[in-house]
């Protein structure tokens, strides 16, 4: 055994354990004790073993003691190496102590600095509520001056009035002086000093007295309204009543349209200022009507595809609102309808020819007015049917030659007749979705929503009814294409303008006259007139129909006025659906528009007096109207309310012996008829009598003789109800069957479009239907208005009720046939705006409260009712079945979960959404806003899970959820799912669509409620360009040539995709290469449209990497901008980025460079240095520059950039930290590592702080300029504005 000295050596260096130092190892001192005391010790203290040796007690005493030895040596071991950490810990503990310190004073800096941030984000706070107040002690300044100019402006034209009316008497008094023989001087005549003084006091003594005498405006002060008239407008209309010139600025004159002439240019700006819903043009009276011209060799495939295939064009037809109708004459009675083909040729929305190998004369000459005469009138379809053995004739082979000149879709088939008519229809499909109705590339079912949400855009938050509006629009222009030219309109439309101009104030026009005087008739035309002469008027007018009609319902009157007047302004969503306000704010809104619109607005309502309870429910007509607002009303003069007797009367009277002389000749000259001079004195001797010289009678009588030959009959008719009486009794005598007797008092009793009649009566043949009906249009009868059979006078009305109803006695029993023909329709799941309109007013009518019950909680009716804007009409239902609001919604909440138990597939479903989406809306309308969240919340779960996140269907319900929640006044939810919306519709849209200018204006509003005034201004600036730039693209579609609308069409109709994933490539370049035609075409190759149509073009190869043919285009649209445009013009600058991204992609980086440089140039001149598009040219040419290895020439465009991000769009924008990225990998490439760390570090604090786009910054497929397109991936974001 050794010591424990042995255990470390002096000088070895002990470790720690335990983490420590560790220390060097000294030696330790050990006493040793003598052996002897330690047995002697042992023996003492142990007893002795009996048997045991000394020697084995006495060695194992020793081993313990160097065990014992042993251990202690151990433990001062540990003892040395535990001092040896303490002292490090110590040592740490001192540094700590000083770190401590200098944290502290640290964050006492920081406090410091904190305190100083606050204190000036009080003052700031403090400084913006003094400005608010000075803003609001100005606002209010500024009122009580407008106030007070508005006080002495009304005194002044008070006083101007007073001063005319003295003037006016002072004449009358001069007049009767002269009268009487008293010889009065004028001054300019004399030529003395004395007796012009003697003249000249003489008339001021008379002026005196004439002010002396002088009554004050009995209308203001002792008439109706017994108060001062409250302007509301601090602009005045023009005596002359032409008004300032119009502000053609508005209306930028650019693109394809740039050489369109002075005049073409007004007519589109007038027809802008009439803002209403697009309906489409190429359909007549809302009907698509397919003309057919066959032969008997191609009547197999005509049958098979009436049969087969015109049952779901209609279906799909009136999914969409319109009617669906086909039109043929048999060969064997086609020559007996000349005039009816020929009708029905210029009615026709698109004409069909099957054709064999012969040809009829009619076809020939249907051919001829379809396809030779008029090619552009309408869409024209050729199925040729060619087989080896037949050769087409020498007529037909003619025909052809000749009809090849027209646009038109040829169907060559050689196969069988039902292969043939699939063609057919095909072909037909594709013609009415994409030039009739505007569908691209979906079918009817997907698209019914999205007709439903593009409609939706155009109007906000606000539903329209388009029927009414196209009833309206068609009532307007039929009666502009009337000949009034022998009735005398022109001394009345001349008086009326003298009324209109007369100055301000003005109380509302009356046209009076008795039934049939032409009072609509006189204010259309008087319209069309004023129109062109004033195309800065505003002109408001609205047509009401027979009592009980929507036309006549006084909400949906207000809510369409309202709604053109707000449309006229870019903003309509601040609008209420409740009838009450409707009726409550349409004064306000008239006054607010009419003190920002710069020009007149005249509102005209024809045949008022026909409104339900009118003199309620258009009270406002009695108070005063702002100067530059004009209304005219027509009323019966028999009707009229003695309170608007008082008002400025124009009454038409009788027709004249001569004006009846020529509305007859004229009536013989068309019919190449002359009357001898026995009949010309009957005809003037019978009307003579206030009954039969009115405008009506006079037509009707001249019709009827010209037509029937028997002038005695008619001259017995002492009025205009026995004229029409007689009128119908000779159409059924011409008639051929009993049969077609009964079918027309059955359609004159029932109101039905003509597809309608057909169903009811299918033994008759519409070329029969089609005689009739031009017969009695002839007769002044009926005509079509919105695809129905309609009377154009309310006395036809009359005389069909009394000559076939019986006095209306038997009005039950056919109300009884149309419950039962809509609700046939309605069972087998045909829920279509006519249903919705017809059957619960027919149940109503008949006091069938269950059924009507039944019909509206059937949810597809009450969904059309709804979002056709008919909300007052659907709460009407449901409180005339005795349900106030809260039941009404628990109803429609458990009819909708029965609902979605049958729910499966994803049609199904998302009609299911938007049920819920119209319950919610409905809901929130009704002020249930509680009770509106859930089924809108519903709505928005179903499109999130069987649609997309992103689609923007789901816009619309979080547009409408947050509504809600505004209405709740929970404003910080609500703009959470604003923003939503708006980046969805903005990713799926565009940063310029009309979705977004919706979220946009929402979001302001929003805003605006919680005092954020900047932002809210900001948001409303930017929605106002949106809708601006969106009226002048509708401005250049309406106004200008079928050939330049199409080629634009086809080129938006091919951006205007929703989304990357469903964009069909080849479809896209048929459409692009055609709009490049057409433009190269009408404008020439060398027009900058041209250009435009190559980009895309050159971007759409890009995308399908044909790279070639890309760069070529880029090259010639290059070519044609350097040609056309200034050299420092920005369009210039995006083709020129464009290629060279492109010689960049193919790896041409050195043909790339100057480019990108002069790319730079370019818009350092267009936009200014500091502008975020120069920061991101700088960016290209940076990166160029680094694939080059031109490190050096790289940097200092990074930096600039970078500081022109930072000051443009702020520290925190996105492309600051993407700049920073890329200098933070230029860094590292030149070896500075740590600046390339702290670069990267800054740039993905950016990322990760990064918030929620609001303003426009959302990727969008568009570019900047809105020049080219990519059909996948993002575009680079939009700029900011200059």
């Amino acid at each position: 055994m050794g010591t424990a000295s042995s255990l470390v050596s002096p000088g070895e260096v002990i470790e720690d354990g335990y983490g420590g130092e560790g220390g060097e190892a000294c030696e330790i001192p050990v006493e040793v004790k003598p052996k002897a005391r330690l047995l002697r010790s042992s023996f003492r203290r142990t007893p002795r073993v009996i048997g045991a040796s000394f020697k084995s007690t006495g060695s194992v005493d020793l081993e313990y003691a160097a065990e014992y030895e042993r251990l202690r040596k151990e433990y001062e071991i540990f003892r040395v190496s535990k001092n040896n950490e303490i002292s490090s810990m110590q040592k740490k503990e001192a540094k700590l102590d000083e770190e401590n310190k200098r944290l502290r004073a640290e964050l006492q800096a920081l406090q410091k600095t904190y305190q100083k941030i606050l204190r000036e984000k009080e003052s700031a706070l403090e400084a913006k509520y003094q400005a608010m107040e000075r803003a609001a002690t100005f606002e209010h300044d500024r009122d009580k001056v407008k106030r007070q100019f508005k006080i002495f402006r009304e005194t002044k034209e008070k006083e101007i009035q007073d001063l005319l009316r003295a003037k006016r008497d002072l004449e009358a008094k001069l007049q009767q002086l002269q009268a009487q023989g008293i010889q009065v001087y004028d001054p300019n005549d004399s030529d003395s000093d004395d007796n012009q003084t003697t003249v000249t006091a003489l008339y001021k003594s008379i002026w005196s007295m004439c002010l002396a005498a002088g009554t004050q405006c009995e209308y203001w002060t002792g008439g109706v309204l017994g108060s001062e008239p409250s302007m509301g407008s601090m602009m005045q209309l023009q005596q002359t009543f032409r008004g300032p010139e119009f502000a053609h600025s508005l209306i930028d004159v650019e693109g394809p349209f740039a050489n369109v002439s002075r005049d073409d240019w007004d007519a589109a700006v007038a027809s802008l200022l009439q803002v209403s819903p697009h309906v489409p043009q190429a359909l007549w009276s809302n009907t698509v009507r397919c003309y057919l011209i066959f032969t008997q060799e191609t009547k197999a495939e005509l049958d098979i595809f009436i049969k087969k295939h015109s049952p779901a064009l209609r279906k799909m037809c009136e999914g969409l609102g319109h009617f669906y109708l086909n039109v043929c004459f048999p060969e064997e009675s086609a020559a007996s309808y000349a005039v009816e083909r020929k009708q029905e040729i210029e009615r026709s929305s698109v004409c069909v020819l099957l054709l064999k190998s012969t040809l009829t004369s009619s076809a020939v000459e249907d051919c001829e007015e379809a396809f030779v005469k008029n090619p552009d009138g309408h869409p024209l379809v050729l199925y040729l049917r060619t087989e080896e053995d037949h050769k087409l004739t020498g007529p037909t082979r003619q025909l052809l030659e000749r009809v090849n000149a027209a646009d038109k879709a040829v169907v060559d088939h050689s196969g069988s007749a039902e292969d043939g008519a699939d063609l057919i229809y095909a072909q037909l499909e594709k013609v009415i979705k994409q030039e009739l109705l505007g569908l691209e590339g979906a079918d009817a079912d997907s698209k019914d929503s999205g007709i439903e949400e593009g409609r939706e855009e155009d109007s906000g938050d606000v539903l329209w009814d388009l029927h009414d509006e196209q009833e309206q629009i068609e009532f307007y222009q039929q009666a502009c294409s009337s000949t009034t030219s022998q009735l005398g309109f022109q001394k009345y439309i001349d008086r009326l303008n003298d009324m209109i101009a007369a100055p301000p104030p003005t109380p509302p026009l009356l046209v009076s006259g008795g039934p049939g005087s032409g009072k609509s008739l006189l204010l259309s035309k008087w319209i069309e007139l004023q129109q062109k002469q004033s195309p800065n008027t505003l002109f408001l007018y609205h047509f009401v129909g027979r009592p009980l009609s929507t036309s006549s319902e006084p909400v949906l009157i207000i809510k369409r006025l309202t709604v053109k007047l707000l449309q006229h302004f870019w903003s309509i969503s601040g609008l209420s659906m409740e009838p009450s306000k409707i009726l409550e704010e349409f004064p306000r809104w008239l006054e607010r528009l009419s003190a920002r619109h710069q020009g007149n607005i005249i509102i005209i309502i024809d045949s008022i007096d026909q409104i339900q309870q009118a003199e309620r429910h258009v009270k406002w007509l009695i108070d005063p109207l702002p100067v530059n607002v004009r209304v005219v009303v027509s009323v019966n003069v028999e009707t009229c309310p003695q309170a608007w007797r008082l008002w400025p009367t124009l009454h038409l009277d009788p027709l004249s012996p001569r004006e009846v002389r020529s509305v007859v000749n004229a009536e013989c000259q068309s019919m190449d008829l002359k009357l001898t001079k026995d009949q010309e004195k009957k005809l003037e001797r019978h009307c003579r009598s206030a009954s039969t010289c009115n405008a009506l009678y006079v037509t009707l009588l001249a019709r009827m003789i010209t037509r029937s030959k028997s002038m005695e009959q008619c001259l017995q008719c002492q009025d205009t109800m026995s004229l029409y009486r007689l009128a119908l009794k000779m159409t059924l005598n011409c008639l051929n069957t009993d049969r077609e007797r009964h079918i027309m008092r059955e359609s004159f009793v029932i109101i039905f479009s003509e597809s309608e009649v057909l169903d009811l009566f299918p033994e008759i043949e519409l070329p029969v239907l089609s005689s009739m009906l031009h017969r009695l249009n002839r007769l002044c009868i009926v005509t079509l208005r919105c695809g129905l059979i309609r009377f154009q006078h309310l006395q036809a009305w009359e005389a069909v009720r009394l000559e076939f109803l019986g006095g209306g006695s038997s009005s039950a029993t056919y109300r009884e046939k149309l419950i039962h023909y809509f609700s046939q329709q309605l069972s087998q799941d045909r829920v279509t705006w006519r249903v919705a309109d017809e059957l619960p007013w027919l149940l109503q009518q008949q006091e069938d409260r269950t059924k009507l019950q039944l019909s509206l909680l059937n949810l597809f009716v009450s969904q059309n009712l709804y979002k056709r804007g008919h909300f007052s009409e659907l709460l009407a239902y449901w409180q005339y079945v005795g349900k106030d609001k809260s039941s009404m919604a628990s109803e429609y909440f458990d009819s909708l979960k029965h609902y979605e138990k049958s729910c499966e597939s994803e049609d199904s479903m998302t009609k299911l959404a938007n049920l819920y989406e119209t319950l919610g809306r409905f809901l929130k309308d009704l002020g249930l806003p509680s009770q509106a969240v859930a089924p809108l919340q519903r709505s928005l779960e179903i499109r999130e899970t069987a649609l997309d996140p992103d689609h923007p269907s789901v816009a619309r319900s979080l547009h409408q959820l947050a509504g809600v929640y505004v209405q709740w006044k929970k404003y910080g939810n609500a703009e959470q799912l604003y923003k939503q919306a708006l980046e969805i519709s903005e990713n799926a849209y565009g940063a310029e669509h009309a979705s977004v200018a919706r979220e946009l204006e929402s979001l302001a509003m929003l805003y605006q409620k919680q005092n954020k005034y900047e932002q809210a201004e900001k948001l409303r600036k930017r929605s106002v360009k949106i809708r601006q730039k969106t009226a002048r693209q509708k401005g250049h579609m309406y106004g200008f040539t079928l050939l330049r609308r199409r080629a634009l069409q086809l080129e938006e109709l091919t951006l205007g995709k929703d989304s990357a994933d469903c964009a069909d490539v080849t479809a896209a370049k048929v459409f692009l290469t055609r709009s490049l035609e057409m433009r190269q075409r009408v404008l020439g190759p060398d027009h900058p449209d041209c250009a435009q149509s190559l980009n895309n073009l050159a971007a759409l190869h890009t995308e399908r990497r044909e790279y070639e043919t890309a760069e070529d285009m880029y090259e010639r649209a290059l070519d044609i901008r350097k040609k056309a445009l200034s050299p420092d013009h920005p369009s210039l600058a995006y083709t020129l980025k464009h290629l060279a991204m492109l010689y960049k992609r193919r790896g041409k980086l050195e043909k790339a460079v100057p480019l990108y440089e002069l790319s730079l140039e370019i818009r350092e001149k267009s936009f200014g240095p500091k502008h975020p598009s120069v920061a991101t040219a700088l960016v290209n040419l940076a990166v160029i520059y680094c694939q080059l290895k031109k490190h050096s020439d790289a940097l200092p465009l990074y930096e600039r950039a970078l500081k022109v991000y930072e000051d443009s769009l702020g520290r925190s924008h996105p492309r600051v930290g993407e700049t920073l990225k890329n200098l933070a990998v230029l860094s590292y490439e030149e070896g500075d590592f740590e600046k390339a760390a702290e670069l990267y570090k800054r740039a993905m604090e950016i990322k990760e702080a990064e918030p929620s786009l609001v303003c426009g910054n959302a990727p969008s497929r568009h570019s900047s300029s809105g020049d080219t397109f990519s059909l996948r991936g993002p575009a680079p974001l939009p700029h900011a504005p200059r």
